[in-house]
């Protein structure tokens, strides 16, 4: 077996590791293929003679390439938050394999990842999820290891978030925002009268819906029968903490487009926050709610 036949090989045998290590870094199953043949590209291009470690070599190249998309990202930010939902899924190369795929990561943590700078985002997935040492992710960020300490830190607190209610209600807050979900998801329209009010009051962004949408609805059925012909799209909505209660928030690819925030009383919707404006979206505090 030649040199090139054998990094072939042994870049099989690590294809699994760069592609999950891509993904909870880009969030984007298509981003996270292109970064893993950019990998393969600067292998094949470079002299690995004294490399002693070729995953951890590997793992530290698809971090660059990943940190250089993240940051390129950044700039034009705003273009992905003003595009449309329907827009945003069709540009998932695999609607089915993606959603898959963000499910056993938590879709929620890619949201949350999403809003932390590209540095913070490296530190938090090389270390936290795939145990890479400080000092590693020191010399890929350009920051001594204390730093990439820090950084990580930072973006834990984000993921963990801070609950604005107590556990007993945050379970129950769970609960009716799990039960809404589902009815959502099936189609289900008695399922979402059973959790709704009857009088619930629903704000709705001017965007979040087709032209023409109103942007306040009163009264269970009204919302529940236009909310029921979005069901195909419930399968990139999850819960997270939006603000520190129990929401929703839509997010294809890992990339917010919209958030939904609930009032419950007596264990139903009574009131319904639809936010789609990208400001809004931006000073959102997400977190991912804990099981």
């Amino acid at each position: 077996m030649d040199k090139e036949e054998w990094l072939a090989e042994q870049f099989e045998a690590n294809r699994s590791h760069l592609r999950a290590v891509a993904y909870r870094m880009l969030g984007s199953l298509s981003e996270a293929e292109d970064a893993v043949q950019e990998s393969w590209f600067r292998l094949s291009r470079t002299d690995t003679t004294e490399v002693e470690n070729l995953t951890g070599w590997l793992t530290t190249v698809i971090a660059r390439v990943c940190l250089d998309l993240l940051r390129s990202r950044k700039s034009r930010r705003e273009e992905s938050l003003d595009a449309d939902v329907t827009q945003g899924i069709a540009g998932v190369g695999n609607p089915e394999q993606e959603a898959v795929l963000a499910d056993s990561v938590g879709l929620a943590l890619l949201v949350v990842l999403d809003t932390l700078t590209p540095a913070e985002r490296l530190a938090f997935v090389l270390h936290d999820m795939f145990a890479v040492p400080f000092d590693e992710i020191g010399s890929i960020v350009g920051r001594t290891p204390d730093a990439a300490r820090q950084l990580a830190s930072r973006a834990r607190r984000r993921v963990r978030g801070e609950a604005t209610a107590a556990k007993g209600d945050l379970r129950r807050q769970r609960e009716v925002v799990d039960a809404f979900l589902t009815a959502l998801r099936a189609g289900d329209f008695e399922g979402l009268l059973a959790v709704l009010d009857p009088d619930v009051f629903v704000h709705i962004d001017p965007g979040a819906g087709r032209p023409g949408t109103p942007t306040e609805i009163r009264g269970a059925r009204n919302w529940a029968q236009g909310a029921v012909a979005f069901s195909r799209l419930a399968r990139f909505v999850q819960p997270a903490l939006v603000n520190g209660s129990v929401g929703l928030v839509l997010a294809p690819r890992g990339r917010l487009l919209r958030a939904l925030t609930f009032t419950i009383d007596g264990g139903r919707i009574v009131e319904v926050d639809v936010i789609a404006d990208p400001k809004r979206l931006s000073q959102l505090d997400l977190a991912v709610v804990k099981d």
